[in-house]
């Protein structure tokens, strides 16, 4: 950044402000901040988002585009990279995504080079850019260097413990995290900071990547115990933030535990706690309550409310892109298609850029039948992130309907154990007309995601092709049990003629109707039906 800024058109440099300020604070002088958001002008004290792992990633992204749009002007480049055996994880994530996306560039990887001194690490502004960026890894490693040499269970120590904690956990390293927080409270008794333990450790057995070792019922009981001792605090606005806090946290495990309408009103006994008792400012703290409590309307049947919220959250952090995500979602739902396009959009523009507003505005654009906008959307979301997997199995479902069957399967090999993809070759064999191949990925989708109504549908379609029309009505049905839809309505219509169930296949055909009523197909089925 400090070869390429200065030779770079201002308009470049504004479109990418937030990814080069980041990783080139001494050019923050050259590059003035243009999209910013709320935490940018708080104290550090009132930052309580800590951003996501994938963080990182999005700004590698912007750096490309950055780079890919400097040498449109100037011309292919070479950059040497030496010591590459000692680059930080997040460095050679940008180098993967520059020669990815950057074809102009070229790039020559050295493991050695002059040698340099190992990364020293000191407590403070270092240390909260790490945590203000995401740059987990460097958190990590600092907290790994630095609480050897702090009296264990101090407020120094506590308080890098849970930054290096929280690292910890975004890179999948929950072992590691829980280890931690167990020191910590092996060596304190101090009530504030044994509530922050435990509330971190709920969150590592609600959150962590591997699903088979989530455990609700233990959270809860260590959030219990941390809702426990934030109450006991003396002074009332320091209750109010750190119990809402933990309220919060409670309130997603009972999400969790399926109890959506007790986490709502663990939301709400938050957010009553804060206007009564919180201290003036901390908006962070209110948003992020607000915005929770809207998608627990959602869920509960008000999304109206809901709305309210989220368009509340939209004005006071404008500058925050996943809150025009969340709205976007809410509007599409409610067919509100052109607002969620605006949405998806402004959130494109809000910040760097990520695959989710791309993969969301796909199917804003495939509702409206506008198949090649849909299908460059997720091309896309997987050139920002090839591991986006859902982004894979939306477009390897477009990729059939547009009859574009070798793409489709290549998207299907990235991932041939997934369901929704397996689910999707099941319709790449039905098409193909290998019916014995679509029955074995139909089957197979089934044997490891017995609730994917997709696989359902497919495999009951495929029944009526293959002339079982009771096998088909069977699937279908269970496809219309667990997700109801326009489409599998249709086909059950079909299979219902077929056995002569008259009555049925209009019912079904209505209902369809009623789901989709501008497609002509239904109406001329309901027609030949009269």
């Amino acid at each position: 950044m400090h070869a390429l800024v200065p030779e770079a058109g201002d308009e470049l440099i504004a479109a990418y402000d937030i990814e080069i300020r980041t990783v080139a604070p001494a050019l923050r002088d050259r590059v003035p901040a243009r999209r910013v958001t709320l935490a940018d002008r708080l104290p550090q004290g009132e930052r309580i988002l800590v951003p996501a792992p994938l963080r990182t990633l999005r700004l590698a992204n912007g750096l490309a585009e950055f780079v890919r749009g400097h040498l449109t002007a100037a011309g292919p480049m070479e950059l040497r990279v030496a010591n590459t055996a000692h680059a930080d994880p997040t460095d050679l994530q940008l180098l993967d995504v520059l020669e990815r996306r950057v074809p102009g560039l070229a790039i020559v990887r050295e493991p050695s080079g002059p040698s340099h001194p190992a990364p020293s690490y000191a407590l403070g502004p270092e240390l909260d850019r790490y945590r203000n960026e995401g740059f987990h890894h460097a958190m990590a490693e600092a907290g790994a260097a630095l609480l050897p040499t702090l009296p264990e269970g101090g407020a120094k120590w506590w308080t890098l413990a849970h930054r290096a904690a929280t690292a910890l956990a975004a890179l999948d390293r929950e072992d590691e995290a829980r280890e931690l927080l167990d020191r910590g409270r092996r060596a304190s008794t101090d009530p504030k900071n044994l509530a922050t333990a435990a509330y971190a450790t709920a969150m590592l057995l609600v959150r962590h990547h591997d699903p088979g070792r989530r455990d609700p019922e233990e959270a809860l009981a260590w959030i219990n115990q941390a809702v426990a001792l934030t109450s006991l605090l003396p002074d009332r606005r320091e209750r109010a933030f750190h119990l809402g806090f933990d309220l919060n946290g409670k309130a997603l495990v009972q999400v969790r535990l399926g109890r959506a309408g007790e986490a709502m009103r663990l939301v709400q006994e938050a957010i009553d706690l804060g206007e009564r008792d919180l201290a003036p400012g901390h908006p962070i703290h209110r948003l992020v309550l607000r915005a929770n409590r809207a998608q627990l309307l959602a869920v509960l049947g008000d999304p109206e409310a809901a709305l309210a919220d989220l368009d509340a959250a939209v004005a006071a952090d404008p500058g925050y892109p996943d809150y025009y995500v969340d709205r976007g979602n809410l509007r599409y739902r409610l067919g509100r298609l052109d607002e969620a396009e605006a949405d998806y959009e402004s959130a494109m523009r809000a910040g760097p850029p990520f695959p989710e507003p791309y993969y969301n505005r796909s199917e804003v654009r495939y509702a409206r039948g506008d198949l090649a906008g849909a299908l460059a959307d997720l091309d896309h979301a997987v050139e920002l992130d090839p591991g986006f997997t859902d982004a894979y199995v939306n477009r390897a479902g477009l990729l059939v309907a547009m009859d574009e069957f070798d793409r489709a399967k290549a998207d299907v090999e990235r991932d041939p154990g997934n369901p929704f993809l397996l689910s999707v070759l099941g319709q790449i064999e039905t098409a193909q007309g290998n019916l014995v191949g679509a029955r074995k990925a139909f089957d197979s989708a089934l044997e490891r995601a017995p609730e994917l109504a997709a696989a359902w549908a497919g495999r009951g379609a495929l029944a009526f092709e293959e002339g079982d029309a009771h096998a088909a009505v069977a699937d279908l049905t269970r496809a219309v049990e667990l997700e109801d839809g326009a489409e599998v309505r249709f086909n059950r219509a079909y299979a219902l003629r077929s056995l002569g169930d008259l009555e049925a296949a209009r019912a079904d055909l209505r209902h369809a109707a009623a789901l989709a009523p501008e497609d002509d197909q239904i109406g001329e089925a309901l027609a030949e039906l009269a």
